[in-house]
């Protein structure tokens, strides 16, 4: 009786070893998984692990439909902040839109990629707010398609320069997601349910290794076959240092190390022709307190002595149109607050004394406007007779009249403001177009170098950018950063076919043994863990609980 007592006795000692031991199991403490529950639900507790027997999913039905769209949250924002990031080129052309529909400047294009940031943290550390970042990464998305179609051409190109990160970048999220892919499959009862998980897994995990094989950068390139730095011509002057079109944009450029110039010139109302891009004053000038009823009249309907009376400075350091311009200093604030509008006379002048090349856009006057008709020759006039700037420095760009100009003005560099056959530019005596930067190609910049023609593309303001025409072969850009692109030495991310093949190859294979490793690990995990249940299941009596738990409170009486 007294050998009976002992050994149920260290049965039930035995019992409650193992469940206290599952117990402690079941609340271990895990720091992370403890952060994040504490970040979702507000319960800062150690959390509370709970096995799944193998073959069962370990979420419920509510959570296995609720993680695509999670997912889905996750990979819209990516790409939309990758999209808006990669866009920051054209950040100003997007506020200056914004500008003239709501009649006021704003960064509005530092507001999306802040709130951008923000919603893909959020998503990206906290895995909520997953309705929030869906709805606002797919609005916006729609929108750029709609308002900004030539957006879609830039991210286009960003890929020719960051494919090769790119593609990195992809692989370690493969790696990340091997954990649940791993943890799901083998859990897995049936077989069916495994090729559904892993199949779509593997599939895309092939084609990311195979994608270099179509990848194609012009910044992969031998040694010594990389062609010269790009021109840099100032847009406007330096409109990020100084107010665009002044005097001291013009001079800032020229500082810098800038190769020349780029403008826009109009007609005043007594046939003056001067500096300024809007067809308005009222962004670029004081308007509002010299004239307050006339913020709306056109530029090309004032005389050039009320022109005189406006400042063109004090609202570049009012808007600081511009996102991440800097501050200036106490001197250049001082010159900037007394630029006024510039003449063309006085811009070519500049030009010429530093031996700088010019390009401009030429604006035809309104109707009812006294020099309608006659704007081209005034234009020509100043050049010609006025200014004296040397012909070979003027990169003609205006299409209309062309043999006119060509005939009245022999030594002008013609150049084409748009893509055409090779034989109508030689046959107009084009050499040069000058043409946005969307419509880059490596292929149509080597085919035009053939024949003598070079190629301009505007406006480049971002390195990577930069870079890329460098890369394709360009031979000059206009740009509103030359104080930034100057110091460049060689383009971003060049390199060389064997270099990239090498960063190809150790991606590849270090990615591919690291996912091994993590289905292994839960392979081992899983196969432990059956094992251990079913040893448990043989001493606690196919591991009931609730029976154990009836049979302990008898254990006193039995210890007594």
């Amino acid at each position: 009786m007294e050998a009976s007592s002992t050994s149920l006795k260290r049965l039930k000692f035995g019992k409650l070893k193992v469940v206290r031991r599952s117990l402690l199991q079941r609340y271990e403490h895990q720091p992370f998984i403890s952060c994040l529950a504490g970040f979702y639900s507000c319960r800062w507790k150690r959390y509370q692990r709970q096995r799944t027997e193998p073959g069962k999913c370990c979420c419920s039905m509510r959570e296995c439909m609720f993680f695509p769209l999670l997912v889905a949250a996750f990979c819209f924002s990516l790409v939309f902040l990758y999209t808006w990031g990669e866009g920051k080129n054209d950040y100003n052309n997007f506020d200056w839109y914004n500008y003239g529909n709501l009649g006021f400047w704003f960064l509005w294009s530092l507001v999306i990629l802040i709130v951008a940031a923000v919603l893909f943290a959020y998503i990206s550390l906290l895995l909520i707010g997953t309705f929030l970042v869906l709805g606002f990464s797919i609005s916006s998305l729609f929108a750029l398609s709609i308002l900004w179609r030539d957006h879609g051409k830039t991210v286009r190109l960003s890929f020719q320069v960051t494919a090769p990160y790119l593609h990195i970048g992809a692989i370690a999220i493969m790696v990340l997601l091997a954990w649940p892919v791993a943890l799901h499959a083998i859990r897995a009862d049936k077989k069916v349910t495994q090729v559904i998980i892993v199949g779509p897994y593997l599939a895309i995990l092939l084609f990311l290794f195979l994608i270099p094989l179509g990848m194609y950068s012009p910044c992969i390139r031998e040694m010594g076959t990389l062609g010269p730095k790009p021109a840099l011509i100032g847009h406007r002057g330096a409109p990020m240092l100084a107010p665009e079109n002044t005097e001291m944009s013009f001079m800032k450029t020229i500082e810098h190390g800038g190769d020349g110039l780029e403008t826009d010139v109009t007609i005043s109302y007594d046939g003056v022709p001067f500096l300024m891009h809007d067809d308005t004053l009222r962004r670029t000038t004081n308007i509002q307190e010299v004239y307050p009823n006339d913020t709306g009249k056109e530029a090309s309907f004032f005389s050039w002595d009320a022109l005189q009376k406006l400042n063109a400075g004090t609202w570049f350091l009012k808007n600081k149109p511009f996102v991440g311009m800097g501050s200036l200093s106490k001197a250049d604030q001082n010159q900037a607050m007394n630029q006024s509008i510039y003449t063309l006379s006085s811009f070519l002048r500049l030009a010429d004394s530093h031996n700088k090349l010019v390009i401009f856009d030429l604006y035809r006057p309104p109707e009812k406007h006294p020099y309608r008709n006659l704007w081209l020759r005034k234009v020509l006039d100043v050049i010609l007779n006025e200014s004296k700037i040397k012909r070979h420095l003027v990169l003609w760009l205006h299409n209309s009249v062309r043999s006119f100009v060509q005939s009245v003005a022999p030594g002008f560099q013609h150049t084409m403001g748009r893509k055409a056959p090779i034989e109508d530019l030689l046959k107009h005596n084009i050499v040069k177009l000058n043409l946005v930067y969307t419509d880059m190609s490596s292929e149509d910049i080597r085919k035009y170098a053939e024949a003598n023609i070079t190629t301009n593309f505007y406006v480049v303001n971002e390195p990577w950018l930069y870079s890329l025409a460098w890369c394709s072969g360009a031979h000059s850009v206009t740009t509103n950063a030359v104080h930034l692109l100057k110091d460049l030495s060689q383009p971003l991310f060049l390199m060389t076919p064997q270099q990239y093949n090498v960063m190809w190859i150790l991606t590849d294979l270090t990615s591919a043994f690291l996912i091994s490793l993590i289905f292994a690990l839960h392979w081992w995990r899983e196969k432990n863990f059956s094992c251990c249940a079913q040893d448990s299941n043989t001493m606690i009596e196919n591991g009931t609980y609730n029976k154990f738990k009836t049979e302990l409170s008898d254990m006193p009486a039995v210890l007594a």
